[in-house]
């Protein structure tokens, strides 16, 4: 994997026991720095990682060094090994204590590259095209945290998410694998209430799938001799108070939620720009000459063509997003859409008469439904469905004012 940088590694002796640790597994350049020096060490090495090795001495700097590294244009993560409660908001937390847990600080680190080298690429990438760059604010705004549990604690953990992040509910393992195989997730929250052989079954099915390898899972224990040796490179147990335990995870939903944010801006830089880096769907100028193309490829050919329009009353753009994407996940490879400037999902289903429309539309409005994120005001969100199919006496317009001005077919 390649990175521009060495690895800054702080600690209060400057060469800890760590520097050899991650000398025998990395084969790039180590640099050491005391406590004292680290936010001048990270100024004059401009390292790719910095792994802090903490003491409760050694907080300030801690503090002090990450308020520096917020600012870099360049993903820089900030790895803190050692227990801790209230870290800073931009730094991971690694509590290792014996060589096992090691190899996973190892892991975090790597994979903290990836998203620190994807960041380069897509920079480099946006740099050699005109295509113009949007403006995006914290990661958090996007991310989705998945909540698993059923003990008293559970409405203190919902609470102190939601504050910060969108959040997901399930009381038990089975909804909460069924919210991973539909929705992107950027962390889980396992709370209490699981056995530790059901923890460990659902640990060692997030290990068995590739995809989940690096999802930050934050395990509240009350326990403080919990172990679990799975290969999750973002595993971590964390004790105290709910809010603690979202300190502890929300560093980690971060950096999740900024990979998948810079894994849809490359997509959208291989595309040309025809992708909206936000939703995964086509923006709104390729929607709609995608649409006046196959609309006349329709009319000539004699072949179906329908399209239906999604409409959320009252929800925030988080929830319009959230329900993008999770279109973006199940529509037909053959099909198309884009999130419209009224807040409305415009959906085209290309060679597909209204009667198929029809089923497609009432099962991607169902999955809407039960898995899009609310704003706190509602128990259920209920996407209003417009289908239109294509005459042959249609034009563009008419075919699109159908969608907007005709009583509306309710598909769900």
């Amino acid at each position: 994997m390649s990175h521009q940088g060495p690895v800054l590694v702080v600690s209060p002796d400057g060469r800890p026991a760590l520097s050899d640790i991650l000398c025998d597994r990395f084969s790039f350049l180590i640099v050491d720095a005391t406590c004292e020096r680290a936010a001048a060490a990270f100024v004059e090495h401009r390292p790719a990682a910095i792994v802090f090795d903490f003491s409760e001495r050694c907080a300030e700097n801690l503090i002090e060094l990450a308020s520096v590294v917020r600012d870099c244009e360049i993903y820089t993560p900030v790895i803190s090994v050692g227990a801790q409660t209230l870290p800073p908001e931009n730094v991971l937390v690694c509590d290792v204590t014996d060589d096992t847990e090691f190899n996973r600080l190892a892991a975090r680190l790597t994979a903290a590259l990836r998203v620190r080298t994807l960041h380069e690429t897509v920079q480099r990438r946006q740099s050699e095209t005109t295509l113009p760059s949007r403006p995006e604010g914290d990661p958090l705004q996007d991310a989705t945290a998945l909540l698993v549990g059923r003990s008293a604690t559970y409405p203190a953990l919902s609470v102190a998410t939601g504050q910060r992040v969108g959040v997901v509910g399930a009381l038990s393992i089975e909804a909460a694998a069924r919210h991973l195989n539909v929705r992107d997730i950027d962390g889980i929250i396992l709370g209490e209430g699981f056995s530790a052989r059901m923890t460990d079954a659902f640990l060692t099915v997030l290990t068995e799938d590739a995809r989940f390898r690096t999802l930050p899972v934050v395990i509240a224990s009350s326990a403080g001799n919990a172990k679990f040796t799975h290969d999750l490179a973002n595993l971590e147990i964390a004790q105290g108070s709910a809010d603690e335990i979202v300190a502890i995870a929300l560093p980690l939903i971060r950096q999740h939620a900024l990979e998948a944010r810079l894994g849809r801006r490359l997509k959208s830089l291989d595309a040309g720009g025809l992708l909206d880096p936000r939703t995964g769907l086509l923006t709104n100028d390729a929607f709609d000459r995608t649409f006046a193309k196959t609309v006349s490829q329709s009319l000539e050919t004699g072949s179906g063509f329908s399209a239906a329009r999604f409409v959320f009353d009252g929800v925030e753009p988080r929830a319009l997003f959230d329900a993008a994407r999770i279109l973006s996940r199940l529509m037909r490879k053959m099909d198309f859409a884009s999130l419209r400037e009224d807040g409305s999902i415009v959906a085209a289903f290309a060679e597909t008469e209204l009667r198929k429309a029809h089923v497609i539309a009432r099962r991607l409005a169902s999955v809407l439904k039960h898995t899009m994120l609310s704003d706190g005001d509602r128990s259920a969100i209920d996407p209003q469905v417009t289908l239109a199919t294509l005459r042959h006496i249609d034009s563009v317009e008419s075919f699109l004012g159908r969608l907007r001005y005709t009583e509306q077919r309710q598909a769900s």
